[in-house]
């Protein structure tokens, strides 16, 4: 592929959108040729990319002749209407939203972890939920030893996993509670700042909201688990940008926690954090920003003589949406790594 994939990016103007087009030029990504592509309100604006002024266009019918790969970022709803099309035109799609992540034809993957599932792909391949790829490379390494039999998670969630807009509102409603004025919601059902709720996804009738189900049935499907008991409680917090979750995991027998932490010292995307005497481990300030997840406090859980405890933060747009999607890309321009290229 001397001169390059001809790449479209769906959804440009949003936050991983953005964040996509920087990992492109960061990471050295071959490309010939370079399609924005987002809704008609943001048609005839222009993004910068190496210097130079790309024009956005409106997706329609001709969006994807003579595209390669699509990128896309645009929601569940656009994907579900536009990926076939694209797919149709000969380009492989990389989709973030949610629509096709269950799909049984469609891989599912975190590079770091089940690389060769790309190889199955009819066409389109699947991004994780950012929750469930932060956990997941947490976990795997640990997962290869001694297959996990339980997880109980409780997530910690920020704004951007709502998109730029959340993340503006909820600085809007910081100055209006710091200016004595009452803080205004739109995106979000309640104020954000200086506040925390569940997750406001909807609820199923065993009282488990969407979000919490995306964690359950994602992570059985990237570790080919269907049996891995999974419960989780997602919870929107007031941080601009990256995500943390307490993480509580239970084996068939004791896992030492000086096992875990040097296993997960030298695991690909992760970065251990930990200062005992400080009291320091991951945060999401420092974690924003950062291709790795950062993960420690491993603990053993006093509770259950198999359990393990740890904490972990990780970038929400960048590992937990951006890189991972460009990563898949990355792993199909290298055909033997998973059986199949673009």
């Amino acid at each position: 592929m001397p001169n390059g994939l001809r790449v479209a990016v769906m959804g440009a103007t949003g936050a991983v959108g953005a964040e996509i087009l920087a990992l492109l030029d960061q990471r050295a990504f071959p490309l010939k040729d370079l399609t924005l592509l987002a809704s008609p309100r943001s048609a005839g604006t222009t993004l910068t990319f190496k210097g130079e002024q790309i024009p956005v266009q409106a997706i329609g019918p001709d969006s994807f002749n003579n595209i390669d790969l699509v990128l896309a970022s645009a929601g569940g709803s656009v994907s579900l209407k536009w990926l076939p099309k694209a797919v149709a035109a000969g380009a492989v799609c990389i989709d973030n939203s949610s629509a096709y992540r269950m799909e049984p034809t469609v891989p599912l993957v975190v590079p770091e972890v089940n690389p060769e599932a790309a190889q199955h792909h009819q066409g389109i391949i699947a991004n994780p939920n950012c929750t469930t790829i932060l956990m997941a490379l947490a976990l795997w390494p640990l997962h290869q030893v001694q297959p996990i039999q339980r997880l109980v998670v409780a997530t910690y969630q920020s704004a951007s996993g709502a998109g730029a807009r959340a993340m503006e509102e909820v600085k809007q409603q910081a100055r209006a509670i710091l200016a004595g004025e009452d803080p205004v919601a739109e995106l979000f059902p309640y104020p954000l700042a200086f506040n925390l709720f569940p997750h406001n996804s909807p609820l199923n009738e065993q009282g488990y909201c969407q979000e919490e189900m995306k964690m359950v049935n994602e992570t059985r499907k990237i570790f080919a688990a269907p049996d891995l008991k999974v419960s989780a409680t997602c919870v929107r917090v007031p941080v601009l940008r990256a995500h943390s979750e307490a993480v509580n995991i239970e084996f068939a027998t004791p896992f030492s926690p000086s096992v875990a932490k040097a296993l997960l010292a030298r695991a690909p995307g992760v970065k251990l954090v930990e200062d005992w005497g400080r009291n320091y481990f991951p945060m999401p300030l420092e974690a924003s920003g950062q291709d790795d997840v950062l993960v420690g406090r491993i603990r053993q859980d006093i509770s259950h003589p198999n359990g393990l405890e740890l904490w972990l933060s990780g970038d929400q747009i960048r590992k937990g949406a951006a890189l991972n999607a460009v990563q898949i890309a990355e792993l199909l321009l290298v055909p033997q790594a998973v059986g199949v290229g673009l």
